[in-house]
């Protein structure tokens, strides 16, 4: 997913405040959006577990 870099920092920083892994949030909102506009929507849950149950390093987050 490609985000401005304001964008991209603001990200960053809510996810800092709350605990929670930038890249993990990424990979959830592009699997969300490849999943929007499909007529059946069959997968996205087993998807969305797939990328909960991942471990993203924060080093990834710079590619």
């Amino acid at each position: 997913m490609n985000l401005q870099p304001e964008d991209q920092q603001l990200l960053e920083e809510l996810c800092q405040q709350q605990g929670v892994s930038a890249m993990k949030v990424l990979h959830l909102l592009k699997t969300v959006q490849e999943y929007e506009f499909k007529d059946r929507r069959t997968g996205i849950y087993a998807a969305l577990r797939d990328v909960l149950n991942t471990r993203y390093s924060e080093s990834e987050l710079e590619k």
